[in-house]
């Protein structure tokens, strides 16, 4: 009679290793490679990182040539800095009756200076002027041409516009207008007057621009008043008109001197 024989059982440990060998490898029928399932997951990881990074990277790169050439290359263009333009406007103020006027000006718009000069021809209902905007100062300086007297006043940041935006405003209305001259739209005008408060000593203290532009010129300063609140009478002062636009409507500075 035969001896029946049992093969002992592997310990518990040992078929617990084997099996997890088993489900962590497969054979590639193709090639006969033996690939491990991690190694799978560790590749479509690393190809994920790797597109994300190019993502970003190709953003990246098209908003630096957009801000190059937005911020550097276009401004340095001679005949994008300088604009003749044209804004007609309802004349409520002073000749409710004369209807729409226009207003004719020269702006000159340096971004890197950070300042804005505007040049107004004589017209019938505004004197001939200079205005000079420094964002850097934080000044205004109007030049009366007949006169020939300069006036300073602090910079109205709500109204003026800083030199980017009014570049790009009067950009955007050439490319779609096409022509020499830049017409904007009709608008209308808001008031202020400024009054003469004193004399400036050194007109250096004032920045380059405005130095240059009242050099060896009588200059003032200039305080703004509130009109319905003024105390002065109207025939008491001595008041000059000047119209010009430095946003989307047109400004009537009045320069009043006591007399």
């Amino acid at each position: 009679m035969g001896k029946i024989r049992f093969q002992p059982a592997a310990p518990k440990h040992q078929t617990e290793e084997i099996n997890t060998h088993r489900s962590n490898t497969h054979t590639n029928q193709v090639s006969g490679e033996l690939v491990w399932a991690g190694q799978t997951r560790s590749s479509l990881s690393g190809l994920c990182c790797l597109t994300t990074a190019l993502i970003v990277f190709t953003c990246s790169l098209i908003y630096a040539s957009v801000y190059i050439y937005r911020y550097y290359i276009i401004p340095q263009a001679p005949d994008q800095s300088r604009f003749h333009c044209h804004v007609p406007y309802e004349s409520a103020v002073s000749a409710p009756l004369r209807g729409a006027e226009e207003l004719e000006e020269n702006v000159g718009i340096f971004l890197q200076e950070n300042y804005e000069q505007l040049t107004i021809p004589k017209i019938t209902t505004s004197d001939p002027a200079t205005i000079i905007h420094d964002f850097n100062q934080g000044l205004t300086a109007y030049h009366d041409v007949e006169r020939d007297k300069c006036y300073i006043t602090e910079l109205n940041s709500t109204i003026v516009m800083p030199p980017r935006n009014l570049w790009e405003l009067l950009i955007n209305v050439k490319l779609r207008t096409r022509n020499k001259g830049i017409y904007l739209p009709q608008t209308f005008v808001v008031r202020e007057e400024l009054v003469v408060t004193g004399l400036v000593s050194d007109t250096q203290e004032l920045g380059v621009f405005i130095h240059r532009l009242c050099k060896d010129k009588e200059t003032f300063h200039l305080q703004r008043r509130i009109t319905r609140r003024r105390i002065f009478r109207r025939e008491l002062q001595n008041c000059r008109p000047i119209r010009h636009f430095e946003n989307t409507f047109v400004m009537e500075t009045l320069i009043c001197e006591s007399v």
